[in-house]
């Protein structure tokens, strides 16, 4: 029978130790230091027991629904997975870089292949994996250039309140150098967010255009109004090998082409398993041939890997294209049931491997992202 973890958060009175007891993953925290100027208190499950005390004690946390507390509580649970993947010792002291990076891929690739374990739905899980990844925010935004860019990036994603609450729990939930000062700066966040208008909601971009282009742009003003000189449509589908990116082309029956690496990747005889720029390079071509026309059509490969996907997306829209992100995902055992009868067999560790890599877009990449995760996909 499978098990939510929200609820079992709830039955257990919000405690982090009879939490552990259920979920053992909770002890990867266990034993992984931490640098002692910052945290005086110990390893990071010790940490992440105080947070976890501090949000619940939060006079902010008090007044959420009571899905908002054990969503949020969850993430403080999880926020500092990350570390346990990545601590290392830099010149004589403990530290743990791009912890919030790792530890959204983390806490992701952990509930996808325990689903029935955890019982969260996807939009719980990706939730969850942002407050994650953006947890530090409220704290080191204010060191970079445009703080109000990150913010604003966030808030596409997640609740700057719900943010503010997790990671003022986590600047309490500590003893070392600096506390005061990461507390004040959450409260200053707090402040600003909600100036920007983003404290509960995205900020309110005149249209899907110049958001866009707003989180791909130097120094643009995000009340900018500009002219959209978009002509056509691309479509950039993105999801792991056999979450069925084919059937829902066939399905859509849009009548654009497809620019299909999985096929050229076939005419080549190329394996899936391994790399190769011709499969790339043949792809683009086929694609600036409907982009000099500017004729929609279907780019369909992976594209698992934000980075990816934002040199596609930048690419096809220097063309004039309106360039949508449909992101496919398939449950953990079904996937891996497809590719035992798949014809191109691709090897378990491989796949394994883009589980792990895995990075889910988000609403700025493109101009429109959308998500489907329909269980009875076929392949």
């Amino acid at each position: 029978m499978s098990k939510k973890i929200l609820e079992e958060i709830r039955k257990t009175g919000f405690s982090l130790e009879q939490l552990a007891g259920q979920y053992p993953d909770i002890y990867m925290l266990d034993n992984v230091p931490q640098n002692e100027e910052y945290h005086a208190e110990g390893d990071v499950l010790t940490h992440t027991g105080l947070v976890c005390q501090n949000l619940i004690e939060l006079p902010e946390w008090k007044e959420l629904e009571g899905k908002e507390q054990e969503v949020l509580f969850l993430a403080a649970v999880f926020h500092d997975i990350g570390k346990a993947f990545c601590t290392k010792l830099q010149d004589g002291k403990w530290a743990s870089p791009k912890h919030t990076i790792i530890g959204e891929k983390k806490f992701r690739g952990i509930i996808y292949r325990n689903i029935e374990n955890y019982g969260l739905t996807w939009e719980e899980r990706e939730y969850i994996a942002k407050l994650i990844r953006y947890h530090g925010t409220p704290i080191w935004s204010w060191a970079k250039r445009r703080p109000e860019f990150d913010l604003l990036k966030a808030s596409e994603s997640i609740s700057m309140k719900m943010l503010y609450i997790l990671s003022k729990a986590d600047a309490k939930g500590r003893i070392g150098n600096g506390k005061e000062k990461m507390i004040e700066r959450v409260e200053l966040f707090a402040e600003y967010a909600k100036e920007l208008g983003i404290w509960e909601k995205p900020y309110t971009f005149v249209d899907a255009y110049t958001k866009y282009q707003y989180f791909h742009r130097e120094d643009m003003w995000q009340g900018a109004v500009l002219y959209n000189d978009t002509t056509f449509d691309v479509i950039l589908m993105s999801g792991l090998p056999l979450a069925g990116k084919d059937t829902w082309i066939e399905r859509q029956q849009l009548g654009f082409p497809v620019v299909s690496l999985d096929k050229i990747r076939q005419d080549l005889k190329i394996l899936p398993s391994k790399k190769s720029d011709k499969v790339v390079q043949a792809a683009m071509e086929q694609a600036k041939k409907y982009l000099r026309k500017k004729e929609p059509f279907i780019w369909n490969a992976t594209n698992l890997v934000q980075e990816t996907r934002q040199r596609l997306v930048q690419f096809f829209s220097n063309y004039g294209a309106r360039v949508h992100i449909v992101y496919l995902e398939a449950p953990y055992k079904e996937l891996k049931a497809r590719n035992q009868v798949r014809e191109r067999y691709i090897p378990e560790q491989v796949l394994e491997e883009m589980i792990d890599k895995l990075e889910i877009p988000a609403p700025w990449e493109s101009y429109e992202v959308k998500a489907d995760f329909n269980e009875k996909r076929d392949k």
